[in-house]
């Protein structure tokens, strides 16, 4: 593992290699003047991270006399790295390199002199390096930060496809905790609630009730439960049982409700829409035993060359109606059953007081197997 150099002791370094060349260079020239340029140059770069640009200017001095370069190359380093402004650095850069450049033309008698050109484009090099050196890392800086913007981003995606994919799961874990408990629990209710009216036991009345009282509790218990589960979400798979339309017999068999089936579906049907049928049809017998005792159910299955249609139609109730907990989680499954197969769900009452629940699919995306 490559460790880093620590920023301060990079810090430190260049402090005294910059006093170093700064005494150097004043003791060459014998003069209080380039000493005391050379000092200020140095300080100036303590303050360089905070003040880059008033450092620079501060350096600069120095370079004319005693003619000190390195606090000023490395001034205009911290620039570079701090600013984008070209016309800002281009200004430093022709700034620090005419400086750099200008004893020169003391050395010779016209501008066209070799030396006076090689001088030339060797400062100009000189100070265009910081420049170029400070914008590359100034650039990689702001890789790394882009970088770690895309890695958290990345992250935050896994992290909402995982809640995603957790969301489905428990909302259809809802739908068929919904689905299969409701329907069971609440047939129970039904029947303990008419065993207990029409016995004359009163320890069977009581029983009665209590598993009655038991059947009710446990159903609002379940409504809680989808509560927390509840999440939008289209399943991938389904979860067991998984019920066919050949189950339907059984399943109005033991409704405990007058039903009857009219109709037949179309062969061929893919399992999703089957589910999607079984399901709509078990949840209007579970609402008619809980909404409307004592009434009768008319289930019809009709289709042609566009839709496919199931509808349950119950009459009016005739015993009072039990007092069982609802939170319409059973309709709302449905309808999102229906629109995964691109189908609509219609409900309301009927003229003499009953209820009506359609189911209605696309008889292409139900799978039908054409002839």
């Amino acid at each position: 593992m490559t460790r880093r150099v620590p920023p301060g002791l990079v810090d430190a370094v260049v402090v005294v290699v910059a006093a170093v060349e700064g005494a150097l260079t004043a003791i060459g020239e014998q003069s209080y003047v380039g000493l005391v340029t050379s000092v200020i140059a140095v300080l100036a770069l303590t303050t360089r991270d905070r003040w880059p640009l008033p450092s620079f200017v501060a350096t600069l001095p120095a370079v004319v006399f005693p003619g000190a370069i390195v606090a000023a190359i490395v001034a205009l380093y911290s620039v570079s790295s701090r600013y984008r402004n070209w016309w800002l650095l281009t200004g430093c850069w022709l700034v620090a390199a005419g400086i750099v450049a200008f004893p020169l033309f003391d050395l010779a008698p016209e501008f066209w002199h070799t030396d006076v050109v090689l001088g030339i484009i060797y400062f100009t090099m000189t100070a265009g390096a910081p420049i170029l050196l400070g914008q590359f890392l100034h650039t990689q800086r702001e890789l790394a930060l882009r970088l770690d913007e895309v890695k958290q981003a990345r992250d935050h995606e896994r992290r909402l496809d995982a809640e995603a994919i957790l969301a489905r799961e428990r909302n259809q874990l809802a739908r068929e905790m919904h689905d299969v408990v409701s329907h069971q629990v609440s047939l129970i209710a039904v029947q303990a609630g008419a065993l207990q009216v029409s016995t004359t036991d009163p320890n069977v009345k009581q029983a009665a009730e209590n598993v009655r009282q038991l059947s009710v509790n446990t159903l609002d218990e379940l409504r809680h439960m989808v509560n927390l589960l509840r999440a939008s979400g289209t399943p991938a798979t389904e979860l067991t049982p998984q019920p066919t339309l050949t189950d339907l017999e059984r399943l109005i068999a033991g409704s405990a409700i007058d039903a009857r089936l009219v109709g037949t579906a179309p062969d061929g049907l893919e399992p999703p829409v089957q589910r999607a049928i079984y399901r709509t049809i078990q949840e209007a017998l579970t609402n008619v035993r809980k909404h409307a005792p004592g009434a009768s159910a008319t289930i019809e299955i009709c289709h042609d060359d566009t839709d496919l249609t199931v509808t349950i139609t119950n009459t009016p109730p005739t015993r009072p109606n039990l007092a069982l907990p609802s939170a319409r989680h059973g309709l709302v499954g449905l309808q999102e059953r229906a629109a995964l197969l691109d189908g609509r769900i219609h409900t309301g009452p009927t003229p003499d007081g009953g209820f009506r629940l359609r189911l209605r699919l696309p008889i292409t995306l139900a799978g039908a197997a054409r002839g």
